[in-house]
């Protein structure tokens, strides 16, 4: 931005004075101390809102704090080595297992799974069924990538539902892996199955 500003302003006399131009040059005058004071203001102004600008943000959310990042969840598996990711939530977390529920109704989940994860058109998410594997890192990639790419990677079926339909890829939809993690923990919390094969077990 640039910015022009004209100093030449007559200079500020008596106003008692009889000179003919008296009245202009006290105009002239008063408008010169305007200018300058606006000008003040305004650089004022703008270094305020320079400093202001570069100070980081912070998010504030009743959701419990941000441990995961905020690349996509596609991203973040594209990026991380096989059988690396890991929750890094825990569902006895209210907080979190309440914004994992929230975020669960705003991307869709409830559609194909039911509206707490106890299956619908497509299989629950609350048993110990675990088509492909119930570890984190599995269950992240397949919601990132779908059904069809996760299999495209060399998974294969380690189990069957009575309910098996093709799970599409969230990787692009659900915003952040963060958001991900969360909804992870929300299904976690409202495990049903035998205790032992909440985060997968041989046989099933």
């Amino acid at each position: 931005m640039l910015l022009s500003v004209d100093w030449q302003c007559s200079p500020v006399i008596d106003p008692t004075t009889t000179e003919p131009e008296a009245p202009l040059k006290l105009q002239q005058g008063k408008r010169c101390r305007v200018s300058k004071s606006a000008l003040i203001l305004f650089l004022a102004g703008l270094t305020s809102w320079s400093l202001y600008a570069q100070q980081p943000t912070h998010a504030t959310s009743n959701a419990g704090p941000t441990m995961g990042g905020t690349m996509t969840p596609a991203a973040r598996a594209d990026a991380a080595p096989k059988g690396s990711l890991k929750n890094p939530y825990v569902d006895s977390d209210d907080a979190v297992v309440a914004s994992g529920s929230e975020l669960y109704q705003r991307y869709g989940c409830s559609g194909c799974h039911g509206g707490r994860g106890g299956g619908g058109m497509a299989p629950p998410l609350t048993n110990d069924i675990w088509i492909y594997g119930g570890d984190d890192d599995t269950l992240f990639r397949l919601t990132a990538y779908g059904s069809q790419g996760l299999q495209n990677k060399g998974y294969t079926r380690k189990a069957t539902e009575n309910v098996v339909g093709p799970m599409s890829a969230f990787g692009q939809i659900v915003k952040t892996d963060d958001d991900l993690w969360r909804i992870v923990t929300f299904m976690r919390a409202n495990y049903n199955g035998a205790p032992d094969c909440k985060f997968g077990c041989t046989g099933h």
